[in-house]
């Protein structure tokens, strides 16, 4: 008998905690987003890919720059990684007609010791800039088009890392 009593009594408090929580969704959404310390990003938020626009001539060559920004408190393993069972930072160009990409250099990573890792890790914190070699085939279509990119990044804390996630951009880029 008691444990019937404590088994209605647990059912009790689940229900009573389903009924309070059950219109949570809708007073969040009416909030307005404002950073809190208690709130943490997701992976999204954490790091932001962006590119500036670039000019080459058909032909020609140049170099594109594509910008990772990284939230403060976070980081992204480096290129190459500290280790084989890390994912590293890798930049991705989708085919363009007339363009060529080559391969990406990615910028020196500063080595930094983790509660989850027993030894320092290369890493790439606040900013990273990634370097792509363009170049333009001589018969390239002469005009501005976008050059889709992706970078596959897995963001960590002081803690623990997020799983891998792909962000995106674009780089302008103007043959004439």
């Amino acid at each position: 008998m008691r444990h019937r009593k404590l088994l209605l009594f647990i059912a009790g408090l689940l229900f009573a905690c389903a009924a309070c929580t059950h219109n949570a969704p809708s007073e969040i959404a009416n909030t307005t987003t404002t950073a809190t310390p208690n709130v943490k990003p997701t992976p999204a938020q954490i790091v932001r890919a962006s590119a500036d626009a670039v000019t080459i001539k058909a032909g020609g060559a140049t170099d594109a720059s594509v910008r990772l920004q990284i939230a403060d408190g976070y980081h992204i393993n480096a290129n190459p990684a500290s280790f084989s069972y890390l994912i590293a930072t890798e930049l991705q160009v989708a085919p363009a007609h007339g363009l060529n990409a080559g391969k990406p250099a990615y910028p020196a990573s500063v080595s930094k010791k983790f509660q989850f890792a027993p030894q320092p890790l290369a890493v790439y914190e606040h900013e990273a800039l990634i370097k792509l070699p363009l170049r333009a085939a001589a018969d390239a279509p002469k005009g501005t088009a976008n050059l889709p990119v992706q970078v596959r990044v897995q963001a960590c804390d002081e803690e623990k890392c997020f799983p891998p996630t792909t962000v995106k951009t674009d780089i302008p880029v103007t043959i004439n």
